[in-house]
């Protein structure tokens, strides 16, 4: 398997080069970039494979950085790391809609953090190991999810969802009618443990029924067991 590539942004030199010495240990190429400009012309001069983004940078701040990459084609799809000395529930929640793969509160372990990079991209193996034995297409009543293309369509319109909202959509819909908890949800779609914050499944619930649902007040897709978690329901098969 190829290296890769991650491009590490903080403004703090000595997080940099914490970072930088370990990953390059772990056997990854490491690119670094104290400042969103900085960050910009890496990333548009080299093939990045994943983004350590710290949030409270100089001038551009990581939000707007991450907007800024995610409207490009070229990194629409690769996973990015926030890293912030600040815990409030509105920077995290936001990150993860950003499309953030992760959110990692300073002062962390080194240990912590490598273990999370290896989770994305192993998630990112697995998903594409098991393309071959997916369906090409789910259908259900007005939603249609291509697996090949990475693409979902709600009533003929296509729908942009971040790489996480996709998969989770994936993959409750290739179990309908199943019901998964979020630590079950967690363990399947980050790939490990994430420390009790299953918030993180509501967040992206939630956008996901902004998205699909033509009432995300009342879905008719993916549904909340009380008690439970969620599961994916076809109205289609109910009419």
């Amino acid at each position: 398997m190829a290296k890769k590539n991650i491009l590490v942004i903080d403004d703090e030199p000595s997080i940099v080069e914490l970072l930088a010495f370990n990953l390059k240990k772990e056997g990854y190429d490491v690119f670094k970039a104290y400042d969103a400009e900085e960050a910009l012309r890496v990333s548009e001069d080299n093939e990045i494979d994943m983004f350590i983004v710290d949030i409270m940078l100089p001038g551009m701040d990581g939000f707007e950085l991450v907007r800024n990459l995610r409207s490009s084609e070229k990194y629409r799809q690769v996973p990015v790391i926030f890293l912030s000395a600040r815990s409030e529930e509105f920077d995290k929640v936001l990150g993860l809609e950003l499309g953030a793969d992760d959110y990692i509160t300073k002062p962390f372990s080194v240990r912590e953090v490598l273990a999370r990079i290896r989770a994305v991209f192993r998630r990112i193996q697995q998903s594409i190991q098991a393309k071959e034995e997916r369906p090409k297409k789910i259908t259900a009543r007005d939603l249609e999810i291509d697996t090949e293309k990475y693409e979902v369509r709600v009533r003929g319109k296509l729908v942009s969802l971040t790489p996480l909202e996709f998969e989770l959509l994936r993959f409750l819909a290739e179990n309908e009618g199943k019901v998964f908890s979020r630590d079950v949800l967690l363990d399947k779609l980050w790939g490990y443990d994430y420390y009790g914050d299953t918030r993180t499944v509501d967040v992206h619930i939630r956008r996901l029924r902004t998205k699909i649902e033509e009432d995300p007040s009342n879905p008719k897709y993916i549904m909340t067991v009380r008690g439970k978690g969620y599961k994916f329901r076809d109205p289609g098969k109910e009419d």
